[in-house]
């Protein structure tokens, strides 16, 4: 803790922040389950799809032919006759296999146009052996799921402030993902149990761990409630918050099986790392959970058998961020851990809040079921996105709906409750994180940052102060680094070396692309190689070749690293991909020089 405060007996409050602003939730009016009937949600099911007209875009057709014709039991027949057809359409048309039905399935090669794919359907439906030809359509899961209180949980589908989560599900569901939820533990819950893995109870100090015990292999939460003037004088008594419990359900709980929530990456495992009790927890113990859960080694603690690709912190304190602590963020993310964490609920500047201001975290502010910044949520420059964190002083039903427990001191029964705050924000854009990772396990916590920002959309209401790049997007966002938008894989690069002066002008580099066709890609990768001793220091845009300009990286005075070796994603899909690209790199401040080694863009 950076402020000790005592206890009328003279022992140390153990917090981050103030108490129960350690736990970045404030509990909505009605902390029990909801009491409207619940909302039965249909059973995900494959769309019905009718033929498609003459004109339908298509990159295969289904080709049934009349049991006499040849085509129709051999394979060669079919092949002349696609090639054939081919022919006399300028297309490139290809047999490429028989069905279980014995319809042949025809390649359209580069036909890709409606009127393309017409041609050739038509020539295939004017031949008289010939029973019918369709295009081969792409059919997609119907994401809703069937948890009876999905309809409860505006913040994943809401068009206006919602997440737009159920459209990247068909895509990814965070399978073979672990995420750390280091909190206040996890309180059996039948909607979340499938998907916690081993976790660990960091918590050193008995008086906060309230267990009884140290630190130990078991993370569940005996509940943090505290008795008025026990957390500080004037500071009032609170139940039991199970706020872990909550986050987790966010980020993953039970989905498709008939009861309670969907959770946002419903197919990742949620390891439940203790370092919050009675009255918060201390900094040393999170920095030893940041360390384990990414896979360091914390001594006396076995090594970890479920190492995270992402750690959710919905905690948070005042002051600065120390060295010890963001030497342990730093750590994590060397080794390919995304860190996630609470901007806060001060309504304040963000830079005045730890782990909220440590470099190498996405830092995540809270809006309102309006989509605007929520009363409560922390803003500033240091904010990178922000996320459904709900408010309800409107109704319990504008809070974020999650798994919870009855109990008011120690466990009862499982429930439901609606919470608010950035600690409700911040798991959104963990479960995000582990949507990426599923679909694309090679992106960098850099890269999942920049997919994260670029992709998010404008926020729907207003933020005064900052609240990072908008409003996070999920579907596109994931369908931007899974390769399923319009990524290629096709790179160009310069590797001509250019010295960036010392707080001098901008300095640029050219790549000429050719051999495109259209726009460029709503996911446009640029691969920047920077040598330089304060990279604070520098600004980097990417110049389209309509001269638009794409922001890649401001200045920041806190940012004391050296170098800039990462892959920014652009949403570039308004430009024309093939002419001359230009990366600008420019010096803003004195005493620090480097070197643009080499870049790339990647459509």
């Amino acid at each position: 803790m950076r402020t000790p405060t005592a206890f009328p007996t003279g022992r140390t409050l153990i917090s981050v922040a103030a108490v129960s602003a350690a736990l970045l939730a404030t509990v909505a009016t009605s902390a029990a389950v909801a009491q409207e009937p619940p909302t039965q949600v249909s059973a995900p099911a494959l769309s019905g799809q009718t033929e498609a007209a003459p004109g339908a875009l298509a990159e295969r057709l289904i080709v049934g032919y009349k049991s006499g014709a040849a085509e129709a039991s051999s394979n060669r027949a079919a092949e002349a006759d696609a090639t054939a057809k081919g022919k006399e359409t300028g297309e490139n048309v290809d047999f490429q296999r028989r069905l279980g039905t014995g319809a042949a399935l025809v390649g359209l090669g580069d036909a890709r146009s409606t009127t393309e794919v017409a041609d050739v359907i038509a020539e295939f439906r004017a031949d008289p052996q010939v029973s019918y030809v369709v295009p081969d359509r792409l059919n997609t899961p119907q994401a809703d799921p069937n948890d009876t209180e999905y309809a409860k949980q505006w913040d994943l589908f809401e068009s206006t402030a919602g997440m737009n989560v159920p459209a990247a599900w068909p895509t990814s569901t965070g399978s073979g993902v672990t995420v750390a939820v280091i909190d206040t533990g996890y309180v059996t819950h039948s909607d979340l149990a499938a998907n916690i893995v081993a976790g660990y109870d960091f918590i050193t100090d008995t008086a906060v761990s309230v267990d009884g015990d140290g630190r130990d292999s078991n993370p569940a939460d005996p509940g943090d409630y505290y008795a008025a003037n026990e957390c500080g004088t004037g500071i009032g008594a609170s139940n039991s918050s199970w706020h872990g419990t909550h986050v987790a359900g966010t980020i993953a709980a039970a989905t498709n099986n008939s009861k309670g929530i969907a959770g946002i990456a419903y197919g990742a495992k949620i390891s439940p790392l203790r370092v919050l009790g009675k009255c918060g927890g201390y900094d040393s113990d999170i920095i030893d959970a940041i360390t384990w859960a990414s896979g360091g080694t914390v001594s006396g603690v076995p090594a970890n058998g479920n190492i995270a690709k992402v750690i959710n912190m919905s905690l948070g304190g005042d002051g600065a961020c120390t060295s010890a602590t963001q030497s342990a963020i730093t750590a994590a993310v060397n080794r390919g851990t995304t860190v996630v964490v609470a901007a806060g609920n001060d309504n304040d500047n963000v830079a005045n809040h730890s782990p909220g201001n440590c470099n190498n975290v996405i830092s995540v502010a809270a809006t309102n079921r309006a989509g605007a910044k929520a009363s409560y949520s922390n803003y500033g420059s240091l904010v990178d996105i922000s996320a459904p964190g709900g408010q309800t002083s409107t109704g319990t039903a504008n809070g974020i709906y999650s798994t919870l427990n009855s109990g008011t001191k120690t466990p009862s029964t499982e429930s439901y409750a609606y919470y608010q705050g950035t600690s409700m924000a911040t798991p959104h854009i963990a479960g995000l994180v582990a949507l990426m990772k599923s679909a694309n396990s090679s992106l960098t916590p850099a890269q999942i940052e920049s997919a994260v920002k670029t992709n998010a959309r404008a926020l729907p209401g207003s933020c005064s102060g900052g609240c990072g790049a908008g409003l996070a997007d999920a579907a596109k966002t994931v369908q931007a680094v899974s390769g399923s938008g319009t990524t290629t894989g096709t790179t160009f690069s310069s590797t001509a070396a250019v010295s960036v002066p010392d707080a001098g002008a901008a300095v640029e580099s050219s790549i000429a692309v050719n051999g495109r066709s259209g726009s460029a890609s709503s996911a446009l990768q640029v691969g920047v190689d920077i040598t330089h001793t304060f990279r604070g220091d520098l600004v980097l845009d990417l110049v389209a070749p309509d001269g638009s300009t794409y922001r890649l990286k401001s200045a920041s005075t806190s940012d004391s690293a050296d170098d800039v070796k990462a892959t920014y994603t652009v949403d570039a899909s308004s430009e024309t991909a093939n002419g001359t690209w230009k990366l600008r790199v420019q010096d803003t401040a004195a005493q620090d020089t480097g070197t643009l080694n080499s870049w790339k863009l990647t459509f």
